[in-house]
C-alpha cells in the first residue's frame, strides 16, 4: 500500500513537473514573440514620416484623442488609436495598422496608464512630436496610492519628445502645468487662467442646449461648438482644437470639422427614443472625480424629469461612504435614483425616500431595463452612470434593438457597441462567432474560385 501511494506522488509530482515546464515553455516563446513584435513597431516607427502624437490624462483622453483625428481628417492622412491604450495595442499599431493605412501625415495614439512604468515604455517607441496631457486626477488607487504618482507617470509622456516637439499643457491643473518644468521642448499652455497661451471663455452647456465656448490667443477668437451635453468637456475639445490650430490647421476648417463630429459611444452619449426617453449613456469608466461631474451635468439640466442609474464606482467598489455620498448629491439632482449592480445596498437613502419611490434598488441592468420601459415618460432624461463591468449601455440600446444579452457580468472589457452581440443570448456567443467565422472562411474561399 505503502509503495502505491508513494508511487501515485512520485506520478503527481512528474505530472506538476510537465506541466510546469509547459508553462514556462509556453511563456518564454510568447516573451520572444512580443520582443519580435516590439522590434517590428519600432522599425515601423522609424521609416514613418508622419507627425506622432500621443494624449494622456485621467479623463478626457479617448475623447480628445478621437476629436483631434477627426480635426486632423481635414489637414491630412490620418491614423488614431484610441481606447484600445495599452503597450500591445501601441505595437500592433505601429507595425500591423499604419501599414495597411498607408502613407499617413499624422498618428495619434490615447495612451493609458494603469500604474507605475505603465506609459514610459510606449512613450520610448512612440516617440511623439507633441505631447498633450488633459489632468491628473488620482485612478487606479490600489496601483498608484497618491495623485503625485499619477503625475510623474503621466509626465513621462514629456520625457520622449522628439527634437524639435512641442507638448500641450492644462495650466488649470496644476500637476499637469508643473510637468513643464521637466521638458526642455516648447510648451503651449491652454485653459481658463490667466497667462495661458490659448484662454478659454464662456463656456456653457446645460441639455438639451449643448457645449459652446470661446477660444482666444494672442489677436485670434474661435468660438467653438461641440456636442456634447456637458460643460466639463471643454477641457478635452479645447485640447483637440489647441493642437489641431498649432499643427497648422485653419481656425475655420477647425470650427467646420467640429459640426460633423460624432462623440464616441458610452461616454456621455446622447441618444434620444423618438416617443420616449433621452438617455446620456456614460458607462465606459466611474472613476470617482468623474461621477461628480456627471451628476453636476443632470443637475444643471433644464430637463423637467430627471432619472440617474449608478452602478459600479471604479476604484472604489467597496466603499459604502462613497456609495452614500453619490446618493446625497444624486438626490438633489434628479427625481428617482436607481441603485444596481452588487454595491447598490450601499447607498443607504434613508427609509422616506424607499418608501416614496424617490430610490429604488435593482440587481441587474435586465431589472432597470424592464422598469424603465414600464415607467418612462415621454422626454424625461435618464443618466446611465457606471464603470463598464455592469454593461448598462444595454438599456438605452433595448429600446432600438433586441437585446438578449443580459447576463449580469461578462467581464469582456470592450462595450457592448463594439462587442456587437448583444441580440444573441450570452450562452450562445461562441456558438455564434463560430458560425460567423466559418461564414467568413466560405466567402474567401468562394472569391477564390470566382463563385
Amino acid at each position: 500500500m505503502a509503495d502505491a501511494a508513494s508511487e501515485r506522488g512520485a506520478k503527481q509530482a512528474e505530472l506538476k513537473t510537465g506541466m510546469g515546464m509547459k508553462a514556462k515553455l509556453t511563456a518564454a516563446i510568447e516573451d520572444v514573440r512580443q520582443r519580435v513584435r516590439v522590434a517590428k513597431a519600432k522599425r515601423g516607427r522609424a521609416r514613418s514620416r508622419a507627425t506622432f502624437i500621443a494624449i494622456t490624462g485621467s479623463s478626457g483622453k479617448s475623447t480628445a484623442t478621437s476629436l483631434l483625428g477627426h480635426l486632423l481628417a481635414d489637414h491630412g492622412a490620418v491614423y488614431s488609436q484610441f481606447l484600445a491604450n495599452s503597450m500591445r495595442s501601441l505595437v500592433n499599431t505601429l507595425y500591423k495598422r499604419m501599414q495597411r493605412a498607408g502613407d499617413l501625415d499624422y498618428v495619434v495614439f490615447e495612451a493609458g496608464a494603469h500604474g507605475m512604468g505603465t506609459i514610459k515604455p510606449m512613450a520610448d517607441i512612440f516617440r511623439p512630436h507633441v505631447a498633450v496631457v488633459t489632468m491628473v486626477r488620482l485612478e487606479h488607487y490600489s496601483s498608484f496610492r497618491k495623485i503625485e504618482n499619477v503625475a510623474e507617470e503621466k509626465g513621462t509622456l514629456l520625457d520622449a519628445l522628439m527634437p524639435g516637439g512641442f507638448a500641450v499643457l492644462n495650466a488649470d491643473d496644476p500637476h499637469v502645468a508643473a510637468m513643464a518644468g521637466r521638458t526642455g521642448h516648447r510648451v503651449v499652455t491652454f485653459g481658463m487662467s490667466e497667462g495661458v497661451d490659448y484662454r478659454v471663455a464662456d463656456v456653457h452647456a446645460a441639455y438639451p442646449q449643448l457645449l459652446t465656448f470661446t477660444l482666444r490667443w494672442k489677436e485670434n477668437a474661435l468660438r467653438v461648438a461641440a456636442p456634447f451635453p456637458a460643460d466639463y468637456f471643454w477641457l478635452p475639445v479645447a485640447a483637440a482644437v489647441v493642437t489641431a490650430l498649432e499643427l497648422g490647421m485653419p481656425p475655420e476648417k477647425v470650427a467646420a470639422a467640429l459640426k460633423t463630429f460624432k462623440p464616441l459611444a458610452n461616454r456621455c452619449e446622447v441618444v434620444s427614443i423618438d416617443g420616449g426617453p433621452q438617455f446620456i449613456v456614460d458607462a465606459a469608466k466611474s472613476p470617482w472625480h468623474s461621477l461628480y461631474m456627471a451628476l453636476d451635468m443632470v443637475a444643471k439640466s433644464t430637463v423637467a424629469r430627471k432619472r440617474i442609474v449608478l452602478g459600479q464606482i471604479s476604484d472604489y467598489a467597496g466603499s459604502t461612504r462613497k456609495y452614500h455620498y453619490a446618493y446625497k448629491v444624486a438626490r438633489e439632482a434628479a427625481d428617482e435614483i436607481i441603485y444596481t449592480g452588487d454595491n447598490a445596498h450601499k447607498a443607504d437613502p434613508g427609509q422616506a425616500d424607499i418608501d416614496s419611490g424617490r430610490f429604488l434598488e435593482l440587481r441587474s441592468a435586465k431589472e432597470v431595463s424592464d422598469h424603465i420601459k414600464r415607467t418612462a415618460v415621454p422626454g424625461e432624461l435618464i443618466l446611465l452612470k457606471s464603470s463598464s463591468n455592469l454593461h448598462l449601455e444595454r438599456v438605452a440600446l433595448a429600446w432600438k434593438h433586441d437585446v438578449k444579452c443580459w447576463v449580469p457580468s461578462c467581464k469582456k472589457r470592450e462595450d457592448c457597441h463594439t462587442c456587437g452581440l448583444y441580440e444573441v443570448p450570452y450562452e450562445e456567443h461562441d456558438q455564434h462567432v463560430r458560425g460567423l467565422r466559418r461564414a467568413r472562411r466560405w466567402q474567401r474561399v468562394r472569391r477564390l474560385f470566382g463563385a
